[in-house]
């Protein structure tokens, strides 16, 4: 293990709009608030930000040229009546089945509504889930570098957890990887991860395979995973950052 998922964190030109949409269809409260930076924060602990992107090209999905690249998969025990609250918030229906529904939120990105069999009411957080030209060896990378277990692999994809998050990964044929920062090929979401030691947890990163990016702060690191999804190594948030 070299660092711990911490959030999923979504492009948007209106992360205000955004980062609202989200939360009243779920309840889940804002935790930090930036000019460029909004965090939600559920029940469970599990994080998702919004990352303002002026120049954001929303994917165009099932559009291979403009790829989703992730999407979030959220449980709820009642899909349609979630889906047709979503519709009224600004999402945008895509396809569906009997179990599930795939819509677009007000930036485009795409996110799927599953049925849960738990009895629980909250709109919870499934997995997190990346398009992947090797989707069982992007999953081995990350169960490293996050200290997750496999918990499923087949033709299909695979998923790997811990006891806060899943991390799903698809496979997909014609699979078109973000080219982050060229805006023509953006990103679509990233994960930050946290770490103890920046300069240790880069060089971990780069054995398995990552590459650096450009872009750092004080207290984050960029980088792709080896499918070219963007990710931050970060040192952990100071408390003064977080809202009341």
């Amino acid at each position: 293990m070299i660092g711990r998922l911490d959030l999923l964190a979504l492009d948007a030109p209106d992360i205000d709009r955004l980062a609202e949409f989200y939360a009243d269809l779920t309840g889940w409260k804002r935790h930090v608030e930036e000019p460029d930076w909004i965090t939600l924060i559920n029940s469970a602990g599990q994080k998702l930000s919004f990352q303002l992107a002026p120049d954001h090209i929303p994917p165009q999905w099932p559009s291979a040229e403009h790829p989703q690249q992730v999407h979030l998969d959220l449980l709820t025990s009642d899909v349609e009546a979630v889906a047709e609250q979503a519709v009224r918030l600004g999402a945008t229906r895509l396809g569906g089945g009997e179990t599930w529904q795939t819509l677009a939120d007000p930036a485009g990105h795409p996110f799927d509504l599953c049925h849960r069999d738990d009895g629980g009411h909250e709109l919870g957080i499934y997995a997190v889930t990346f398009d992947a030209p090797d989707a069982a060896g992007l999953a081995r990378f990350y169960a490293d570098v996050l200290g997750m277990e496999l918990r499923y692999e087949g033709e299909q994809g695979a998923l790997i957890g811990d006891d806060t998050w899943q991390v799903m990964f698809q496979q997909v044929a014609e699979y078109n990887p973000p080219q982050w920062p060229d805006p023509a090929h953006p990103q679509q979401g990233h994960l930050d991860i946290d770490v103890e030691d920046l300069d240790a947890a880069e060089t971990k990163v780069l054995r398995r395979g990552a590459s650096r990016l450009p872009g750092e702060g004080e207290r984050f690191r960029v980088f792709a995973d080896p499918a070219g999804h963007p990710f931050c190594l970060c040192l952990p948030v100071e408390p003064d950052r977080i809202s009341a």
